[in-house]
Formats: structure tokens, C-alpha cells, sequence
């Protein structure tokens, strides 16, 4: 794939003609309403980098792709041993925040998911043509904490500031062929979707991964298949924390619209918070790219399409109590299946808050039959999060095969066989003993590697065994991790705070998270009773003090699950702790802790630790309170316990 409108080396850049280049770049552009503007601001760009670069050997691209944002940096120069990643604000006379956060993510996307550009020098340079001069501290350039900053007549001294030449220098052409790995957040994925990008442009294919084209190739498959025979079919679509799930459900939403409208393709998810983000996201989206074509497009129109796009599966349920019709849509994707409820839960739902007296199925068993009505093929497909079951009557993965068995012995049923080797799916070997003949196993159906964390695939895995108190274990699975997923821990909220600022570089997300039940970190400024606006949290920008970024609101794991941020306080509450050899398990009520004992309660909460736990692409700040001499609520056995275990297995304190 082309990545660049236009590459050249240096030299024939120079020698080049304008019209040429021009000519060039707007072969390759697309959006023809923009193009005397775009021209403009190309033409300018062409003129000061002609009259910049004489003195340098190298290469030099207008227009590269940085696929996983779904946009493209205005100009890489290579020279000698330095990628400058080049930003353009023509006119601009002065160096605004945004434009240098902007560069800044260019050239972190690079360095994190661009193969040759790893171990490179890689600077970003902001580049305000009529802006004063200004020499920012080499340090913060080269860390990304800044971009270098140069006005039309001052490039070329700033980039010799950076170069070496006694340095090797950079093989241009590996450097050009290298693999471009990328791992989206699940908004930028779900946008880039939306528009039209294959997944395949924007996530990863690399060896040892079972990427999430092949899961789409398996799932589509088996939806022809069905089709073509007249067959109902399920698949259940499983995977560590942060594989990937909910964008292979996306994809299969969007697949199949492109394939046949008459299908009626839907991504339903149970989980709220998700379902307002992406919305707002790709709301937000649509109007900002049709503000960039030229085009007015109203929020709220805006508004109707995504909606339609991406709905509330209890919406759906409850569209089809009032009917016993088959439903419009054939096939049928559920995010976070695993969280449907159990029978009991949605009987007293129906009885409470629908007026339904003789309800009398759990949520799973009912969506089947919902499905079952149509007379000649459907497909479901369920996303299932294995030990993700948060909330008091989720059902988990067991209560869908148990309908399947009992109700609809003629759905064929597909999974991977990777269900049976993970307790956190099944529990019950008699359950995986009818699968095992009942269904059929497809490899492609779990997606073994994290990509939310791209700095370390193994995090998942190392959070399962710190939950489950495998010291050795979890020792070896963190030396194996720290270089390239920081974990610190430290007492001290403010210091959480500032090492999570210094952690981020350009609009990199940062948040406080814990868990619902910690009510006593409310002394400490946590209140996790405080509801937030999960759109507003998760997407405004860093001025915007109800955003993640002013470490004021806390997201509980209602609001996070399934979705991510880069860099994560994760506080860690009383009501989960090391208690000798095992976990105590506690709620806050009223005016003191009272023990939990069910077991199911007990594996909810265990759940919501490893939801928070998991929440950070790059890395996170485990903050546990000092106990208080007056808070009886607060004693030392409540913190110092756990804090120890999670020294024991190697976790440093902050550095002051």
C-alpha cells in the first residue's frame, strides 16, 4: 500500500517542479471540494521546504498515512539518523496547543506501531509560518513532553539541531517496507469503520496473532452458510481482556450492511456507558468530516444515523415483548454477551418496572427465541468477555449454552475450543461435555492476544494470576512485562496524579478509575457514588474539567468496561483485600463494612478489579490509601496487607 501521495529523495525533490509535485499530490487527493485550499497550503509547503532542505541528503514524503487515526502527517523528512515528522500551520502566528498535540500523536503512532520507526530518532516539528522564533529544551523535544517549533524561515536550523551525522544512518529503504502494526482504541476503530476502512487497514496481522479479519472470514462464512441452507446459527466470540471483541462485532455489523442491506445487520450492547461513547464518537465524527468537505451536516442528523448503527440491546428487547413477530433484523450481533441476565434478574425487572407478570426466561433464552421466530435463517453472533461478569444477575456464557440445550437443540453452535481450557468461561464440566458434541469448534472464534495494552500482550494473563494469588506466578509474568508496560504503586493521590501527567505525551488519555464499592476513598476526594457523563469523560479535551484528563471525576467499572484510556490511576478500595492467604470481600453500608459471602458475589467483585485492572493501553499508577487513627472505616488491615502483596511481586513505589 502506497502510504505517502508523494516520496522522492531530497535532491529530485529540489530539482522537481512545483507544478509537478503539485500535480502529483492532487492525483492522489480525493476530497475534490477542498482543493484550491489544500492546494494553497501544499504550494506554500512546497516553497519552504524547496528553500529549506538545499543542505540536506535524505527523503522527503507529503501526505503520509498514519492509519490507525485515519489521517496524515503533511511531511517526513529523513536525514541521516533522524525521522522529523513535519506539521504545517500556514498563516498560524503562534504555536497552538492543539497543533503541537497533533504532531506529537503522529509521532508516538509511529514510534509505538511502525516497525522501522522503533528504534529510530523521531522528532516532531511544528512548523507556524509566521511565528517567532523560539528554542524549546532538546529533552522535551526528544521525550515528546514538546514538538520542535520553527516558522517559515527557520527550518533547516531546526533540524540540524537533531542530526548526527557520526551517527549510522537510518536504512530508508527497511525503513519504507517496515510493517505498520496498529492497535486503535475502540472509538477510533468504530470511526474508522464507520467511514468505510477496513479492518484490515487498521488493526494488526502480524504472525502468532489470530487477527480479526480471520475471526470476520470465519463469521461470515458460517452466515452464508446459513443463509444458503436455511439454518440458525450462534457464535460465540471469545478473547483475553482488550483482544478485541467488540471491535470483531463491529466489523461484522458493518460487513454485513455492505453485503445486504436486507440482513439489517445490528450491533446491540447491554453496556450503556459504550453505547453513549460510541454514538457521541461517531457523531461527533461525521460532523467534523463533513464540515472538512465542504458539506453542513446538523449534530442531530448526525445523531439518527449512528444511532441506528449502534443500539441498546434492552431496547431491542423490549421492542420485541410488545410482538411475537420475527424481528427485521437476520443477523444479530451481542457485545458483552456474557452479561445478559439470569432468569431471576430479568423476571423481577419485567415484574417491577415492565408490568410483565409471567416472564419466565433468562435474557439469553428469551434473545434466542426472539431470533428463533424467523422461519428460515438467522445468525446470532455474542461477544463474551470470559470473567468480565461485573453485576449482581449477569448470566455469563453458561446460561446461553443451558437455553441452547434445553430450547433450541436445531441452532448450530460454534466456538473455540480454547472455552474449555479457561475456567473463567465454563465451570461446569457437564456444560462443556454437551458442547463438545453439541457444537463445533472453530479456532478463528478466540482472540488469544491483547491488543489494548500493545506494550505488553501478557498483561491480561499477568492480572488473572495476581486475582488469583499466584505469587510465583504473577513474579514472573511482571519481569517479563515492566520494561514495556510501567506499573507503579504509591500511597499518595497527588503523586499518582503528577506521574500520571508525566507519563502522557501529546492528547495520550489519562483517568482515575476504581471501583463502585469503594466508598471510603470518599475522605480521600474519590467519590465513586458521582455519577459521570461517560461521552464527556471519555472524549472532550484537556481543558474540559468534566474530562478524564482533570483527574477529578472517577470512572467506577460500569463506565470503563469495554472501553479504554491510555494511562490509568486505578484506586484500589477497602472493599477488596489481601486478608493472610486469600481475598476479603466487603460492602460499605450504611455505616460499616459488612462481609460478602456468596461466591458469586465474591467472582463479581473479583471481576470489577480485574476490569479496572485492565483499562490502560500503556500503563498505570496502582493508588492504595493510608488507614486513619479516627476512621474506624479505615483501619491498617484494610490497605498495608494488599500494598505488601503487591510489592512482594515486584511492583516499585513511585520514585519521589
Amino acid at each position: 500500500m502506497k502510504r505517502a501521495y508523494y516520496s522522492k529523495s531530497i535532491q529530485e525533490f529540489l530539482l522537481e517542479s512545483e507544478s509537478s509535485i503539485l500535480g502529483e499530490l492532487t492525483a492522489s487527493h480525493t476530497n475534490r471540494t477542498l482543493e484550491d485550499l489544500q492546494i494553497n497550503a501544499w504550494r506554500k509547503q512546497i516553497q519552504i521546504l524547496k528553500e529549506q532542505l538545499r543542505e540536506f541528503d535524505g527523503k522527503i514524503y507529503f501526505e503520509f498515512a498514519i492509519p490507525r487515526m485515519g489521517k496524515r502527517a503533511d511531511n517526513i523528512v529523513i536525514v541521516n539518523d533522524v525521522a522529523f515528522i513535519i506539521e504545517f500551520k500556514v498563516g498560524d502566528g503562534g504555536y497552538e496547543k492543539y497543533a503541537i498535540e497533533q504532531v506529537i500523536d503522529y509521532t508516538i503512532d509511529l514510534k509505538n506501531f511502525h516497525e522501522g520507526s522503533h528504534t529510530i530518532k523521531i522528532i516532531p516539528v511544528l512548523v507556524a509560518t509566521r511565528a517567532e522564533t523560539i528554542k524549546e529544551s532538546i529533552d522535551k523535544i526528544t521525550t515528546f513532553e514538546t514538538a520542535a517549533k520553527s516558522n517559515k524561515d527557520n527550518l533547516a536550523e531546526v533540524l540540524n539541531v537533531f542530526i548526527d551525522y557520526s551517527k549510522t544512518a537510518i536504512d530508508i529503504n527497511y525503513w519504507e517496507n517496515s510493517i505498520y502494526k496498529p492497535t486503535p482504541t475502540i472509538v477510533e476503530a468504530a470511526q474508522a469503520l464507520y467511514k468505510g476502512h477496513n479492518v484490515k487497514e487498521i488493526t494488526r496481522s502480524d504472525s502468532g496473532t489470530i487477527n480479526l479479519s480471520k475471526t470476520a472470514d470465519c463469521i461470515n462464512r458460517i452466515i452464508e452458510n446459513s443463509k444458503r441452507n436455511n439454518l440458525k446459527s450462534i457464535c460465540f466470540v471469545t478473547g483475553v481482556p482488550g483482544a478485541g471483541k467488540t471491535l470483531a462485532g463491529l466489523n461484522i455489523a458493518v460487513e454485513r450492511m455492505k453485503t445486504d442491506e436486507d440482513e439489517h445487520a445490528v450491533f446491540l450492547s447491554g453496556n450503556g456507558p459504550l453505547v453513549d461513547v460510541l454514538r457521541e464518537a461517531l457523531t461527533r465524527d461525521e460532523v467534523l468530516t463533513s464540515k472538512s468537505g465542504g458539506e453542513k451536516l446538523t449534530k442531530k442528523q448526525a445523531a439518527i444515523k449512528s444511532n441506528a448503527f449502534i443500539q441498546n440491546i434492552h431496547h431491542f428487547r423490549d421492542d420485541n415483548l410488545l410482538s411475537d413477530k420475527a424481528p427485521i433484523e437476520k443477523v444479530v450481533v451481542f457485545d458483552e454477551a456474557q452479561r445478559a441476565w439470569t432468569k431471576q434478574q430479568v423476571c423481577s425487572f419485567m415484574k417491577r418496572k415492565k408490568g410483565v407478570e409471567d416472564f419466565n426466561m433468562s435474557e439469553p433464552e428469551f434473545l434466542i427465541d426472539v431470533m428463533d421466530r424467523h422461519s428460515d435463517w438467522c445468525t446470532i453472533v455474542c461477544l463474551i468477555g470470559g470473567g468480565q461478569e461485573i453485576n449482581t444477575g449477569e448470566a455469563g456464557l453458561e446460561e446461553w449454552l443451558k437455553s441452547l440445550e434445553n430450547h433450541f437443540s436445531n441452532w448450530e453452535i460454534h466456538y473455540s475450543n480454547l472455552i474449555m481450557e479457561r475456567d473463567n468461561y465454563l465451570k461446569e464440566n457437564s456444560t462443556k461435555e454437551w458442547l463438545s458434541k453439541s457444537g463445533k469448534s472453530e479456532p478463528e472464534l478466540h482472540l488469544a492476544v491483547s491488543v489494548r495494552s500493545f506494550r505488553s500482550e501478557k498483561l491480561s494473563e499477568f492480572i488473572h494470576e495476581l486475582l488469583n494469588i499466584e505469587k510465583e506466578n504473577s513474579q514472573h509474568l511482571y519481569s517479563l512485562i515492566k520494561d514495556d508496560y510501567p506499573i507503579v504503586l504509591t500511597r499518595n493521590l497527588d503523586e499518582a496524579k503528577k506521574w500520571l501527567r508525566k507519563q502522557a505525551k501529546g492528547s495520550e488519555r489519562i483517568g482515575l478509575v476504581s471501583s463502585s464499592g469503594a466508598r471510603r476513598l470518599r475522605p480521600i476526594g474519590i467519590d465513586v457514588k458521582n455519577e459521570i457523563s461517560a461521552p464527556n469523560w471519555f472524549l472532550n479535551d484537556s481543558m474540559d474539567i468534566r474530562s478524564s484528563y482533570f483527574l477529578e471525576e472517577v470512572a467506577t467499572e460500569f463506565d470503563i468496561q469495554g472501553l479504554e484510556i491510555d494511562w490509568a490511576c486505578v484506586a484500589w478500595g477497602a472493599n477488596f483485600y489481601k486478608n493472610g492467604v486469600d481475598w476479603k470481600y466487603q460492602n460499605f453500608k450504611g455505616t460499616k463494612w459488612q462481609n460478602i459471602n456468596k461466591e458469586i458475589d465474591k467472582e463479581y467483585l473479583k471481576n470489577t478489579y480485574r476490569v479496572l485492572l485492565t483499562r490502560a493501553r500503556q500503563g498505570m499508577v496502582i493508588f492504595i490509601p493510608e488507614s486513619s487513627d479516627i476512621d474506624h472505616t479505615r483501619p491498617k488491615e484494610f490497605y498495608d496487607s494488599t500494598y505488601d502483596y503487591l510489592k512482594e511481586i515486584g511492583i516499585k513505589e513511585i520514585e519521589q
